[in-house]
């Protein structure tokens, strides 16, 4: 009886050891995710993959750098750096089956010769930590111990990291981008985009660095930072005043700077409106106007990347136009 038992328990040792382990293709994508195993099939240009870059400051992660065609060493290229960097080329790849196009928008763009010579350096999230390396740790450096630790719980998995996030975009990624691309090095031809918590880190690395980043695209930036149901409405209220005050302290100069910012009326982008019309007294405040500042309001439009394609080529021309 004992050797019957052992042999059926070797058997079924033996089957679940030898049942095929999903792949990260096979797996179903959470939320936000996309499958960083595949290279994205683009409609144009080329990407080249830099595996597993490392960084002192942040998780390492492979980046993407997309070449538009014809891309050649003997012309000069303006750089656009942009977050959630796995969501811009391929619907196949991301959780959503939605993405920006970002290889058909630049191609067309450049075309028409509506934009300067660009490559865009393609940023992935960090999952579990994307809202620790995007949310502005400044902006809530001035909030009581107990509001701060509450964030920290429910949004931000434990740790704000977002200033060493953008030391890793200036300081380890752009000098690589620099050796390693024809690239223009100055602020005038450096940019960074993204959208929701990734409009806010766009807007974070052009305030913080000035001196590097001469423009950025901020799509349905989201303005609460935080789970706006996981708050009272007076801590609500702490943490918005919280980025809006960061704002107008801290804008760059907008006689060498550009920034954009959009919102739609559906879906999460339904809550920006009355922050965004603060965020843009501010603007005005500061000096910027049409030439160097534009907020757009697109009816009808949600919070998700099909969104954000709809309408990349107006900030896509507006910072980058010739």
């Amino acid at each position: 009886m004992k050797r019957i038992l052992l042999y059926l328990l070797v058997m079924v040792v033996g089957l679940s050891c030898s049942k095929p382990q999903k792949s990260q293709s096979e797996k179903k994508l959470g939320l936000g995710a996309a499958d960083a195993s595949k290279m994205p099939k683009l409609a144009a240009g080329k990407i080249d993959r830099i595996p597993d870059f490392q960084s002192k400051y942040i998780d390492s992660r492979s980046v993407d750098v997309y070449l538009p065609d014809g891309y050649s060493k003997e012309n000069k290229y303006a750089v656009l750096y942009m977050h959630d960097g796995l969501m811009l080329f391929d619907s196949t790849v991301t959780w959503n089956k939605q993405e920006w196009m970002v290889d058909e928008h630049i191609t067309n763009l450049l075309k028409e010769k509506k934009i300067e010579d660009v490559i865009v350096v393609a940023v992935p999230n960090n999952g579990k930590y994307r809202s620790s390396e995007y949310l502005p740790q400044e902006a809530i450096s001035g909030l009581d111990d107990e509001l701060l630790i509450k964030i920290k719980d429910k949004r931000l998995a434990g740790k704000m990291i977002s200033n060493n996030y953008l030391k890793f975009l200036t300081s380890e990624l752009k000098p690589y981008i620099d050796n390693n691309y024809s690239t223009y090095t100055d602020r005038e031809h450096t940019f960074v985009m993204g959208s929701s918590m990734g409009g806010l880190i766009s807007l974070y690395a052009i305030c913080e660095y000035p001196e590097v980043f001469g423009g950025a695209g901020c799509l349905s930036t989201h303005w609460p930072m935080v789970y706006a149901e996981a708050f009272t409405a007076d801590e609500n209220k702490k943490i918005t005043d919280g980025i809006i005050n960061y704002t107008r302290t801290h804008l760059p100069d907008p006689k060498t700077h550009k920034i954009y910012f959009d919102y739609g009326t559906e879906t999460l982008d339904s809550q920006y409106e009355p922050y965004q019309l603060r965020i843009d007294e501010v603007m005005k405040e500061k000096g910027f106007s049409s030439s160097n500042w534009i907020t757009k309001k697109f009816e009808g439009q949600n919070h998700s990347e099909r969104a954000w394609q709809s309408r990349l080529d107006i900030p896509l021309v507006f910072l980058l136009g010739k």
